[in-house]
């Protein structure tokens, strides 16, 4: 059974581009395109992973996050945040609300591949 990735990012051509890399490695892709869908679709959907951008509309990423984390019936989900908030106040602020992994944008298409499969314990 292939690791279901859910990708929640407001701009679509990030989604767009990041959803075709993921199917490309054989992942089941979904999206959402705000917060408040993507905490949605987290506890409806139960993907293995979440890759999370920070701002967005109606939740941001942050939001997202620990609200993820302070619910217990999510915790083998995994967070990696990809964002265009890159300064160190802000990685250190997402890794310390539980996000496993802060990739700033732009981004290596290569290296966000392997922190996923990293992450998923997929790698090769």
């Amino acid at each position: 059974m292939s690791k279901r990735v859910l990708i929640v990012d407001d701009e679509p051509n990030i989604a767009i581009s990041v959803d075709f890399l993921m199917r490309r490695e054989g992942f089941e892709v979904l999206v959402a395109h705000d917060g408040e869908e993507g905490l949605a679709r987290i506890r409806a959907d139960r993907p293995d992973i979440i890759v999370l951008d920070v701002m967005m509309p109606k939740l941001d990423g942050f939001e997202v996050c620990k609200a993820v984390r302070s619910d217990p019936t999510l915790t083998g989900v995994r967070i990696l945040m990809l964002t265009a908030k890159g300064r160190a106040a802000e990685i250190t602020k997402g890794l310390a609300l539980g996000a496993d992994a802060y990739i700033p944008k732009p981004f290596s298409t290569r290296e966000l591949v392997a922190k996923v499969k990293e992450l998923l314990g997929t790698a090769s």
